[in-house]
């Protein structure tokens, strides 16, 4: 993934539309909640049966729209997505030890 272009991608296409105006970090942040919701609200209802026969072209959009805000965010607060990503990594590491996780989804700390 090379999120310097991914980053020049983004920052063209928002120019282009003037749309910086609006983009302070609380209103992609709203925009990134809509987006997840966008995304919660394709799975729905479903049975893990269903999911198989999903739109994966709908699912993928969201997630790009999600991907977008998250990245825009990201560089309107000048935070490397990269390096929080594998720094957080190390803190869930040490938050769920795979001694005590593995296999089990109702961690409680």
């Amino acid at each position: 993934m090379d999120l310097k272009k991914i980053n020049k991608k983004i920052e063209s296409f928002v120019k282009v539309r003037n749309w910086d105006q609006f983009h302070s970090p609380k209103n992609l942040s709203m925009a990134l909640s809509v987006e997840a919701s966008e995304l919660v609200e394709i799975f729905q209802w479903l049975k893990d049966s269903d999911i198989k026969r999903l739109d994966k072209e709908k699912v993928a959009d969201e997630i790009a729209d999600i991907f977008f805000y998250l990245v825009r965010i990201s560089k309107k607060m000048n935070i490397d997505i990269e390096k929080s990503f594998f720094k957080k990594m190390i803190k869930n590491a040490k938050k769920y030890p795979v001694k005590l996780s593995k296999r089990r989804s109702n961690m409680r700390y």
